[in-house]
């Protein structure tokens, strides 16, 4: 920030003369922006997995009812490819903050092309809730069929499919409310779903082990040729599509000559030709559908916190990990385990249900099973619907904030801060999809895999693209480049990017329900997003040109400007002074140098009021929004929460030093000027801190920061936060709970005796110490082993070492007092405390520390221990910090 450009102060100002006009607290506004929170990779990891892990629950019949028992196959092929997709998307995260689809694909070829991408993405997502609400249905209803053994004709099992619509429909509502509160309340969902999803995961693999184990008929691992014939059930009727027809999974190809020879009668023995590998080919393409929720990572990015690219890669490789290990033994063991008879027939749509009702045990310890598969499915099923809401609410938020929608739709919930308006949007087809779907999981999978094809081969195609446009350094890269002379290959995108685009013509002509819906619903969404963003565009007189997204913010004018009121936490505060968007650089160091575990951010900025303006009502202005975007965009790139705030002041300096004393901030971190060098700043900002504390100045570190400068003045000794380390934090808690142990404590009587280790707990306890507490350090004169040393030499010793002390904690910015005593040190220091009245007495372990061990005290510390009037506090060190060591090491307080 540059206060003075607005408000210049004179060389010989004095601030306690200035008329101090700052802000009332109500005229303060606190700013919150749509869904500014961040959250671990594990929470990261959870939201994604509970779409991800979620389709173990129904992927296995939807592939094997299209290519028979080679299903596993190719969803282990499907698995461990996704390792190579999910590179491409960690590559785009990198680049991009809030990525993702739309706003690759808009980078690389165009806003046409990446309202399509998004179009037919949205097709994938509106459909991930609805089949796994009813897939949960169909798992509860299963159940309850099976602890009633009502069988597979009964009443209940008729009407399963409705009744799985009305229990998708209470889920997609519950989820709609958590997030309509935030993603943290989302991801707290999704990472207790997770848990006990993994609890399940491994009973039920452990119980399938046993299985084979005492069951070695069963020991048969499924053939790894696909069936590509039109499907019949048990009776041998045909089984109908969506639309009537006979399921055919070569689709429109089934009815040429290239479907005839993949017929199992036909290509029986010749997989390694080019018509094999086509048929192969379309078997992946089946499977793909076991991938589903890859573009969830990219949505999550935003929230994800720092370090936030590692953060992200640990997250990808966990979603990774798991979801292969789960959703490929689930497919293997089910068709291993489960009798040909029933499995289709079934359990098509609850293949876990299936699985637990076939593995050996009692029937009651079968049933305690499918009770754990049914409740941890509703679980993790409902979670992908939570996860199916998240992802669409941030693609549909990259979308508006290109102007694509209106800026309607992006404004915060006034409670919660979120973008409402989407989720409901998002929810409201959710739905109306649920209802036309009537509860078949298997056309809801059959129409699924659409959206999640043409998005994969949107994403690499154009990530390929800008590794062309943009070329340069990444900070992170699919692996498998190569150069050759000037020109760099990227071969693993490319080969990538290949096997999507094979896979998604191969779907087009294969998968007709599919292409057929997912045709004109991306058709549909297409034309909504041409027709608001022409509508959105001629409304506010922009043309065609490029749209500037500008942040939605809630505002409120604070009742009281405070540590509570900011919603402040950690014990470490810094407060930084913007005034441009284009100047933030003083912002980016503080947060790159910041441990968001330990410290909070607050950014303030001055709006300069003319006079006689005490009346102004302070509001968000549009240029107030363009900085604070700015604010959240560099806050979302490094991952670290920042509390925003306006402050209507006729005197930024003032305004800045009255915020920093009111949140209680240990640095003030500023801008450099154009007009005045930063010693000038520094000055006038510590003239108007010292002034505003009264008679004794509190620490404060004032810091001006610009380019490769860091000037900085240190008010009374100044205050020393962590910076982002693995200790920082138990520092900080430490910190915490020492400042309470002085509580009633006016008065306290330090044993200094002027040794490194007592020098090292002086600097300890005075930066943590209350300012209003009055220290005395007491030195006690004892002779040394020089038999001609006078007791005056004896005496004047103890009075330097005081001296220094005294000199120190003043470079502290603390004032101390200093006592020298004569005699025996512990019934010394217990007479200076009795008639002193002090509150309490600070003396160092001597000797090895043992915890509970007093026999390792020095004989003058158990004295004082024994006799004291008052609370005794004492301070120990590491073993390595010996009452001799080095003046710098690290002490503890206890």
């Amino acid at each position: 920030m540059d206060p003075q450009d607005p408000h210049p102060m004179s060389a010989g100002d004095d601030p306690a003369q200035r008329p101090r006009r700052g802000p009332s607290p109500s005229q303060v506004l606190v700013v919150t922006s749509v869904m500014f929170t961040f959250i671990s990779f594990w929470r990261t990891a959870a939201i994604v997995l509970c779409d991800l892990a979620s389709t173990a629950y129904y992927i296995g019949g939807i592939v094997e009812s299209q290519i028979g028992k080679a299903a596993p196959w190719f969803i282990l092929a499907v698995m461990l490819f996704s390792y190579a997709v999910r590179s491409v998307y960690i590559e785009s995260c990198a680049m991009f903050v809030r990525g993702g689809v739309y706003r690759i694909v808009k980078e690389a070829m165009g806003g046409k092309l990446a309202r399509l991408a998004v179009s037919a993405l949205l097709f994938d997502y509106i459909l991930t809730g609805p089949i796994s609400g009813v897939t949960a249905g169909q798992y509860v209803i299963g159940l309850v069929n099976e602890l009633f053994h009502l069988g597979p004709g009964s009443a209940l099992m008729a009407a399963q499919n409705w009744l799985s619509v009305l229990i998708a429909l209470g889920i997609t509502a519950y989820f709609w409310r958590v997030n309509t509160r935030g993603i943290h309340e989302s991801s707290d969902q999704a990472l207790r779903i997770m848990g006990a999803t993994t609890v399940m995961a491994v009973i039920m693999i452990v119980w399938c082990l046993v299985t084979l184990a005492v069951q070695p008929e069963k020991r048969h691992l499924p053939p790894i040729t696909p069936d590509l014939s039109k499907k019949v059930d048990a009776e041998g009727k045909a089984i109908p599509d969506p639309f009537g027809k006979q399921v055919d999974p070569l689709g429109i190809v089934g009815e040429t000559k290239l479907g005839e020879q993949l017929r199992p009668n036909e290509i029986n023995g010749n997989w390694w030709g080019l018509i094999g590998m086509f048929g192969i080919l379309v078997s992946f393409g089946h499977s793909i559908l076991a991938m589903s929720g890859e573009e969830t990572l990219a949505q999550v990015y935003r929230e994800v916190e720092s370090p936030k690219l590692t953060n992200f890669k640990r997250a990808a490789f966990i979603v990774f990990l798991y979801s292969m290990l789960l959703t490929t033994l689930i497919s293997f063991f089910a068709v291993m385990i489960i009798p040909d008879d029933v499995r289709m027939s079934q359990y098509s749509g609850n293949l876990i249900g299936g699985l637990a009702m076939s593995v050996v045990g009692p029937q009651w310890a079968k049933l305690l099973l499918n009770i754990l598969v049914v409740l941890v499915g509703s679980l993790i099923l409902s979670g992908a619907v939570n996860t199916a809401i998240v992802g669409s609410n941030g693609v549909l938020n990259r979308v508006s904030e290109d102007g694509v929608l209106p800026d309607w739709f992006l404004k915060p919930h006034p409670k919660f801060g979120t973008s409402s308006r989407l989720i409901n949007l998002v929810v409201i087809l959710q739905v109306v999809t649920i209802v036309l779907s009537r509860g078949d999981v298997l056309a809801l999978g059959e129409a699924y895999a659409f959206g999640v094809v043409w998005s994969f081969v949107f994403m690499s195609l154009s990530m390929l693209v800008l590794r062309f446009k943009k070329p340069g350094h990444r900070e992170y890269e699919v692996p498998l480049n190569f150069t050759v002379g000037k020109y760099d290959i990227p071969l693993g995108m490319t080969l990538i990017f290949l096997v999507l685009a094979l896979c998604a013509i191969t779907n087009l002509l294969t998968k007709e329900v599919a292409t057929i819906t997912g045709i004109l619903f991306t058709a549909a969404f297409y034309a909504v997003f041409w027709i608001s963003e022409r509508w959105h565009h001629r409304r506010l007189g922009r043309g065609h040109g490029e749209h500037e997204h500008l942040e939605q913010f809630n505002q409120s004018e604070a009742d009281q400007l405070s540590v509570a009121s900011l919603n402040l936490t950690h014990p470490y505060r810094k407060l930084v002074a913007i005034r441009s968007p284009h100047n933030l650089g003083m912002l980016e160091q503080c947060l790159n140098e910041t441990d968001p575990e330990t410290t909070d951010v607050v950014v303030m900025t001055a709006v300069v009021l003319p006079k006689g303006s005490s009346d102004f009502t302070p509001t968000i202005t549009e240029y107030d929004r363009q900085l604070l975007t700015a604010v959240v965009n560099m806050a979302e790139h490094v991952g670290k929460t920042v509390k925003p705030l306006i402050v209507p002041t006729n005197e930024p300096f003032y305004a800045m030093v009255q915020t920093a004393r009111t949140i209680g901030a240990q640095e003030l971190i500023m801008g450099m000027s154009n007009k005045f060098p930063p010693e000038d700043q520094l000055d006038q900002v510590a003239l108007y801190w010292i002034n505003a504390c009264g008679k004794k100045a509190d620490p404060l570190s004032i810091r001006v920061l610009g380019g490769n400068k860091d000037v900085r003045l240190d008010v009374a000794g100044g205050s020393q936060i962590p910076k982002p380390g693995a200790a920082a934090a138990d520092v900080a808690r430490q910190l915490i709970e020492l400042r309470k142990s002085w509580h009633g404590v006016e008065r306290l009587l330090m044993a200094y005796d002027g040794s490194p280790l007592s020098a090292d707990f002086l600097d300890t306890v005075m930066s943590f110490l209350d300012p209003a507490i009055g220290v005395t350090l007491i030195d006690i004169a004892e002779a040394g082993e020089d038999p001609d040393e006078t007791p005056e030499a004896v005496v004047g010793e103890a009075k330097r070492i005081l001296e220094r002390g005294t000199l120190r904690a003043r470079e502290l910015g603390r004032t101390v007092e200093s006592m020298v005593a004569t005699g025996d040190p512990g019934p010394q220091i217990v007479k200076a405390a009795v008639e002193g009245k002090f509150d309490a007495i600070f003396m160092s372990l001597r000797g090895v520390y043992r915890r509970g061990d007093t026999t390792a005290f020095a004989s003058n510390t158990k004295y004082v221990l024994e006799h004291a009037p008052c609370r005794v506090i004492l301070g120990f060190a590491p073993k390595s910090i010996a009452s001799g060591g080095a003046e710098n090491a690290p002490a503890n307080g206890s």
